[in-house]
């Protein structure tokens, strides 16, 4: 048990630590909105941020909406280390506990930036990711030389955006009906949003496996 625990927060560790250097790279070096090609044209950084879920979905702009998906987030990662607690001590497979560690460090990384990147980035107002029209948080932009006022999304603890900087730049072709000549997968992400899927995906893949019928479970482990 101890030693399949070890491995995968292990590898928890190693992806969060990963998903950091490349979110602070980008957050140090990059101009928002700024796109560099990162293998030929179709696979690309480009930086935003976004005050939501995965892929730049959101949940709402407000406080409020802010706070509950960062605790979501907190409970879930709460729910995810128990569960795989849990799961060790049945003497469950390692794979099955590494696609469940998977999920947990996307949502850890997510749930870093929105806890603590307000506090060591600065928050420029004339970035559009930072305005929430109707905050009554009030800010001045100067920006070309012109002077405008904004109003600023929350900041603080549970408040920050999550960085997000991949993007497959690959269109259907042409001769696609309705589709044809648009982005195949426009959502721009990153590597904690990558870990999520990755193990939903898998999940869903191989639940047979890992979720078997109740007198299989009964007689085998996973």
């Amino acid at each position: 048990m101890r030693k399949k625990l070890t491995i995968v927060f292990v590898v928890v560790l190693l992806l969060l630590i990963l998903d950091q250097l490349i979110k602070i790279y980008i957050k140090s070096s990059f101009e928002p909105g700024q796109t560099n090609a990162l293998f030929g044209d179709w696979f690309l950084l480009h930086y935003i941020e976004n005050p939501g879920m995965a892929f730049g979905t959101t949940f709402g702009t407000g406080i409020w909406h802010k706070l509950a998906l960062s605790i979501f987030r907190f409970i879930a990662i709460g729910f995810l280390i128990y569960y795989l607690v849990k799961q060790a001590k049945k003497n469950t497979s390692l794979e099955f506990l590494l696609v469940f560690g998977l999920i947990l460090a996307g949502a850890a990384g997510n749930l870093i930036d929105s806890m603590f990147y307000d506090f060591f980035f600065p928050l420029n107002p004339c970035d559009s990711f930072n305005q929430m029209p109707g905050s009554g948080i009030k800010a001045v932009c100067s920006d070309y030389g012109f002077n405008y006022p904004v109003e600023l999304r929350h900041q603080g603890f549970m408040l920050g955006s999550v960085v997000d900087m991949f993007q497959f730049n690959v269109n259907w072709p042409q001769w696609v009906p309705v589709l044809g000549g648009q982005q195949i997968f426009p959502a721009i992400w990153n590597l904690a949003d990558a870990c999520i899927s990755t193990g939903v995906i898998l999940i869903l893949i191989r639940q047979r496996t890992y979720f078997p019928k109740k007198k299989q479970a009964e007689e085998t482990t996973v």
